[in-house]
C-alpha cells in the first residue's frame, strides 16, 4: 500500500522540473512541484515517492501529520 504523506512548503525553487524544500513535521526533504505549479511558500501539499501530487487545507495536514506522529509512522521518512 501506498501512503502520500502532508508537508509544509518552505521553499520553491526555479527550473526545469520545479522542486522545493518540504518539512514533515519537522524532516525536510527535497520534492518535485511539477504536479502543483500554483504552490507557496507556507502551502501544505500531500506527497507521494517524492513528487507533490496535491495542495492540501492546513487543518486536516496539521491533523494527519499529528497522527502518524502518534502512530510513529513519521520515523520512516528520517534518512
Amino acid at each position: 500500500m501506498c501512503l502520500g504523506i502532508p508537508g509544509q512548503v518552505l521553499s520553491v525553487g526555479a527550473g526545469s522540473l520545479p522542486s522545493g524544500r518540504v518539512a514533515f513535521g519537522g524532516i525536510q526533504k527535497e520534492v518535485c512541484l511539477a504536479y502543483v505549479p500554483e504552490v507557496k511558500v507556507g502551502d501544505y501539499v500531500i506527497v507521494h515517492v517524492g513528487f507533490a501530487i496535491s495542495i492540501v487545507n492546513q487543518d486536516e495536514a496539521r491533523r494527519t501529520l499529528a497522527h502518524l506522529a502518534e502512530l510513529g509512522n513519521l520515523k520512516e521518512l528520517e534518512p
